[in-house]
């Protein structure tokens, strides 16, 4: 069976027609996971909070921070996908209730006493610098399938937790397993080449060295407010009279930094690409077309072809300023 092109339900899944509705359900929300995943990095980059503390890396969150991930998960995939909220677990989804359990370790969730015998939606996101995976399925939590972690009260389990012992990690029918999760470009720098984008002290130093070092890769524009860390970050890319923010400093290099504009689009894919999506930017360093380019890309700016060139080839300067938006 498939879901919109997507795998179907494992076949033991049938036996349990409440996880199937559920599981059909948000299928048909987010059949590709795109929004899943949004969510998720979203949901990261909000406790790095890189605008005010300048951090880039997981490993940098205090404990109380990571512990605060469920919560902000939990709330942010209710108001992404409007579910309802439950009467006694989180969700409410097609009449069924359904607990929201996410881990920074793949098969770590931590099921309650009260979610016992519920379905769960269980996440995990793993953002660190040599992968960026997450996975989201449900599971019916099976109490005779679970080990006891936590404090045990000298009443029973009552008061601790349960987890998935790994002879059960087959209980979980996926929704989306090990997808990637929106690269998380500071982190997966090299690390010489983030130093250097890193060293300057201001913050506009800091976002011209990254269009500068960085070229041809989909900048998404947390990275530019990491870096910048002010509110209007974006500011830092704009034109402007004095000719130090990015676009009119790097101009005189022979850069230009198109953004996801229709027009910057446009010139983005003429030059052959990447196009930024929603929320990106990509640079490029450009030169006149000439015929040692060859059948090379190019973009048509101020009535005359440009093609991208690489950090060993020559530039005109300055380059041509973009269309406008």
């Amino acid at each position: 069976m498939t879901l919109f092109g997507m795998p179907g339900p494992a076949p033991g899944v049938c036996n349990d027609p409440e996880l199937m509705l559920v599981h059909q359900h948000l299928m048909s929300l987010d059949p590709s996971g795109q929004r899943f995943a949004r969510v998720l990095r979203d949901a990261i980059d909000q406790l790095l909070d890189g605008e005010h503390t300048g951090r880039f890396d997981w490993k940098d969150l205090h404990k109380t921070e990571k512990t605060h991930a469920g919560t902000l998960v939990e709330l942010n995939l209710l108001r992404e996908f409007g579910f309802t909220s439950g009467q006694d677990m989180d969700y409410l989804i097609e009449g069924i209730e359904v607990d929201c359990k996410f881990s920074q370790k793949e098969f770590g969730w931590m099921i309650p006493p009260e979610a016992l015998d519920e379905i769960c939606l269980v996440v995990w996101a793993d953002d660190h610098e040599d992968r960026g995976l997450w996975s989201a399925g449900l599971i019916r939590a099976d109490r005779q399938k679970l080990t006891v972690s936590g404090n045990i009260t000298k009443k029973g389990n009552r008061d601790g937790k349960f987890r998935l012992t790994r002879d059960h990690h087959s209980m979980v029918t996926w929704l989306w397993r090990r997808q990637p999760l929106k690269e998380n470009l500071l982190l997966h720098l090299d690390a010489s080449l983030r130093s250097r984008i890193l060293a300057p002290k201001s913050g506009q130093k800091k976002v011209n060295e990254l269009f500068r070092r960085v070229q041809r890769r989909q900048i998404d524009r947390n990275v530019v407010r990491t870096l910048a860390m002010q509110y209007d970050y974006m500011a830092r890319v704009r034109d402007d009279k004095n000719g130090t923010r990015a676009r009119p400093a790097l101009r005189e290099e022979g850069i230009i930094i198109t953004g996801d504009s229709t027009n910057h689009r446009a010139v983005a894919k003429d030059l052959g690409g990447p196009v930024p999506e929603k929320g990106e930017f990509v640079s490029f360093r450009v030169a006149l077309a000439r015929p040692e380019h060859g059948d090379r890309p190019s973009a048509e700016l101020d009535g005359r072809q440009w093609v991208a060139v690489s950090q060993e080839e020559a530039v005109d300067r300055p380059a041509p300023k973009l269309p406008p938006r």
